[in-house]
């Protein structure tokens, strides 16, 4: 398992992971034709831009198949005075969910953050998530809840916050 940051040309291997991943972590949550409707190209467009924009992490199997990969940054908002940054995303693919690499992914983020004095952190998920339940596992504090709309589904969003992330070492 290798972690690393990405590249321009890791682009199209997050995009799979960030489609497929949401084809099963949201199945039953999130409407089936907006599942459907996700695009491994407008995915890829989007990420050859995240990946110059914001930290991105990627994990990588034995064979350099990108698995998994972490987003972040400045919190986006700015509604939140207490939480200066962001993990904007944390996607695996659902064979190697529960192994651990979640955990590695968080981390160059976190000294991402660190390194920008970013000494505070904040995620939104989905309530139905059961990603959840390893953002309360890392410590995370439900901080706030608001409600959204996925293809006409009203669903919870709850943002899950670190106070102080300056000695976080996985």
């Amino acid at each position: 398992m290798l972690i690393r940051r990405a590249d321009i040309e890791d682009a199209l291997g997050i995009a799979k992971v960030h489609v497929d991943s949401w084809r099963t972590t949201y199945k039953g949550i999130v409407p089936e034709t907006f599942l459907e409707s996700l695009s491994y190209d407008e995915k890829e467009q989007m990420w050859k831009k995240g990946t110059t924009v914001n930290y991105v992490h990627i994990a990588e199997n034995e064979n350099g198949q990108v698995i998994g990969f972490s987003a972040g940054g400045k919190e986006r908002t700015g509604k939140y005075e207490m939480y200066t940054g962001e993990l904007y995303a944390i996607y695996l693919l659902e064979g190697y969910q529960g192994k651990g690499i979640g955990r590695l992914l968080v981390q160059p983020v976190v000294d991402d953050l660190k390194y920008k004095k970013l000494d505070s952190m904040l995620i939104w998920a989905l309530e139905d998530n059961p990603a959840c339940r390893f953002y309360e596992a890392l410590g995370g504090k439900k901080i706030d809840t608001e409600e959204i709309e996925i293809a006409g589904k009203k669903l919870k969003e709850i943002a899950y916050g670190w106070d102080d992330i300056s000695d976080w070492t996985e």
